[in-house]
C-alpha cells in the first residue's frame, strides 16, 4: 500500500522504515530538511510541503500523522483538508486526547474523509520489535487498512486490533500510559529502597537481572531498568525530574469522572509533578510545622 507519513521524528521515521521493509510505498513530510533527507537515504520519497506530499499520492490517499498532540495536530489537519478528497483517510498515531479525536473525526466526516486513531506504543524499539497498536475507527475502514497495521505490529495477528469506534484507540492508549506510570513508579520505589539499604551493599543491576527470569515482576520495563542500571549504576548525571506526556493526567481525570478508584495511577502522577519542584515550599512548611508543635530540628539549606 501507499502511505504518507507526516512527522519524521525518531518514532515516525522508524515506522516509515518498518513499513518500507514490509513492502509498502512511503512518502514522508517533515518541516526539517534533515529529516526528509534521512528518509530518502532509507529508500522512501519525501516532499517539501503538504501540497507536494498529497500530489505524490494516488487516490484514495492514506495519511498517517506522527506529530505532537494538540495544536500541531489540529493545524496539520486544517492545512491538509483542502488538499484531500472524499474517500481519503487520516490516521492519527500520536497521543491525542480521545475527545479531540472524536471532534476531528466529526469535522473531517463532513468532507467524507475517514478518520482512524491509532494508539501507538513501542517507542524507539518499535522498528525492531514492532508496535502495539490500539485502533479506533469504522470497522470496514480499519479492515481495508489492516495490511499497514499488520506490518507495523509485532506479528500479523499480534499486538494490534480494532478496539472500537473512533476515539477508542486513543482512549485505550491513554489508560495504557496511566498503567505505565504506576508500573514505573513501583519499580522506581522498590529499587530506591534497595539502594538505601546500605548495610547489604546490594548490586541493583544484579538484582534486576535475577528478577528478569522466573519472577512474577518480570517485564519489558524491568528489562529496560536492568539495562539502565548496568550502564549507570548510580544514575550519575540524571536530574530527578520526571516529565509526563499528559495521558496520565487524562487517565486520572477520566477515572474521577467515571467514579473509578485509581490510587496507584493517581499517586504516580503526583510523584512526577513533585519531582519538578526544586524548591519545595510544601516540604519547607512541613518542617516548620514539626518545629512549631514538637520542637523538631529544622535542617538549614
Amino acid at each position: 500500500m501507499e502511505i504518507a507519513m507526516i512527522g519524521l521524528g525518531r518514532m515516525g521515521a522508524n515506522m516509515a522504515q518498518r513499513l518500507m521493509r514490509g513492502g509498502h510505498n512511503v512518502v514522508g513530510f517533515d518541516p526539517l530538511e534533515a529529516a526528509r533527507t534521512a528518509l530518502e537515504k532509507n529508500g522512501a520519497q519525501s516532499a517539501a510541503s503538504l501540497e507536494q506530499l498529497v500530489a505524490k499520492l494516488s487516490a484514495p490517499r492514506i495519511i498517517w500523522l506522527m506529530v505532537p498532540a494538540g495544536e500541531i495536530t489540529d493545524g496539520t489537519i486544517t492545512k491538509l483538508l483542502p488538499l484531500l478528497a472524499a474517500g481519503d483517510t487520516i490516521i492519527d498515531g500520536g497521543n491525542s486526547n480521545y475527545r479531540d479525536t472524536q471532534r476531528r473525526a466529526a469535522m473531517v466526516a463532513q468532507r467524507n474523509i475517514h478518520y482512524v486513531d491509532s494508539g501507538t506504543s513501542g517507542g524507539v524499539w518499535g522498528l525492531k520489535e514492532g508496535y502495539s497498536l490500539m485502533i479506533g475507527g469504522d470497522e470496514a475502514v480499519v479492515e481495508r487498512l489492516s495490511p499497514i497495521f499488520e506490518t507495523l505490529a509485532p506479528g500479523k495477528e499480534q499486538g494490534w486490533g480494532r478496539v472500537g469506534p473512533v476515539g477508542a484507540g486513543h482512549y485505550s492508549k491513554m489508560v495504557h500510559n496511566g498503567i505505565e506510570y504506576g508500573l514505573m513508579q513501583a519499580y522506581a520505589e522498590g529499587f530506591s529502597i534497595l539502594q538505601h539499604k546500605t548495610e547489604f551493599k546490594l548490586d541493583l543491576h544484579q538484582i534486576a537481572e535475577i528478577w528478569r527470569y522466573g519472577s512474577v515482576v518480570r517485564s519489558w520495563l524491568l528489562d529496560l531498568t536492568a539495562d539502565a542500571l548496568q550502564k549507570n549504576p548510580t544514575l550519575k548525571g540524571i536530574a530527578p525530574y520526571v516529565a509526563d506526556s499528559g495521558e496520565g493526567r487524562w487517565t486520572v481525570a477520566d477515572a474521577i469522572e467515571l467514579g473509578v478508584s485509581a490510587p496507584v495511577i493517581t499517586l504516580s502522577l503526583l510523584e512526577r509533578l513533585r519531582s519538578r519542584d526544586d524548591d519545595s515550599f510544601s516540604d519547607k512548611l512541613l518542617a516548620a510545622m514539626r518545629n512549631e508543635f514538637g520542637g523538631h530540628e529544622i535542617k538549614k539549606e
